[in-house]
């Protein structure tokens, strides 16, 4: 199996989750460097979504992707209503919540459990689908996203909708960002990848701004992603040296623990 050596460990994540995650490296003894490949914004027009949110009684479940989403629901309501199920897949998303006010106490969270997968596949598969047949289930998410969790409810007899939360842009480079990553690519780095459109975005960033053979030192480095879409995104892309840890900050911090 391939470990990870004890070089600088480069968290790709947005901005406000990669400052979080950076502290949790720092505490291990790791060197690490932020250099997000994903911005996230708020929405130009916001209507499709106000929309949606005074329609949530309609829903007997609401999923939320990511802590992005919940952030950028939250900022448009002052309290979760009674009855509508909330569903998540990572540790992340049930700490937004809970910044927001809502755990196990006042809401029902339906989340895979503590040793699952943290995916929408571990997440479909803890829900009650008898007690969904027939009802609505409202997806936010930032743009298009992967629609498994859709496909299969739908195969169910469960009507599914989706609503837009916030934007997922690459990053715009400045020099400073691209003499960073030609610094990292000079060095033998770790990069936390949690996105395969992270991951497309720094092979797209490293192709334009430059070159050839900084696409080959890329390629070389060791790549640690969570999941493992992410990992056959990072093979077809030529990366040589790829880890699945799982999803989840602690599979992630333990997988840098564990390297020699």
């Amino acid at each position: 199996m391939t470990t990870c050596a004890q070089g600088p460990v480069v968290i790709t994540r947005p901005l406000a989750q990669a400052t979080l995650f950076a502290k949790q490296v720092r505490a291990i003894g790791r060197q690490p460097v932020v250099f997000p490949l994903l911005t996230i914004a708020a929405l130009e027009d916001c209507s499709a979504l106000q929309a949606a949110l005074a329609r949530l009684l309609d829903y007997v479940l609401v999923v939320f992707v990511s802590p992005n989403a919940i952030d950028a629901v939250f900022g448009q309501i002052s309290q979760w209503p009674a009855g509508v199920a909330i569903g998540i897949v990572g540790e992340g998303s049930r700490l937004a919540l809970q910044r927001h006010g809502v755990d196990a106490g006042n809401a029902q969270i339906l989340a895979p459990g503590p040793h699952q997968r943290m995916d929408s596949e571990a997440l479909f598969e803890v829900l009650d689908l008898t007690q969904l047949r027939g009802k609505r289930v409202l997806i936010v998410r930032g743009q298009a996203g992967r629609d498994f969790l859709t496909e299969m409810l739908r195969a169910e007899q469960i009507d599914v909708d989706h609503v837009t939360a916030y934007q997922r842009l690459a990053p715009q480079p400045d020099a400073h960002m691209l003499e960073q990553l030609s610094q990292l690519l000079a060095m033998e780095s770790v990069w936390v990848i949690t996105s395969s459109e992270a991951l497309r975005n720094l092979l797209a960033l490293a192709t334009m701004a430059l070159g050839t053979e900084a696409v080959v030192k890329l390629q070389r480095q060791k790549i640690l992603v969570s999941h493992q879409r992410i990992a056959e995104t990072a093979q077809s892309l030529g990366f040589y040296s790829v880890v699945v840890c799982g999803s989840g900050d602690e599979r992630l911090i333990a997988a840098l623990q564990s390297a020699p």
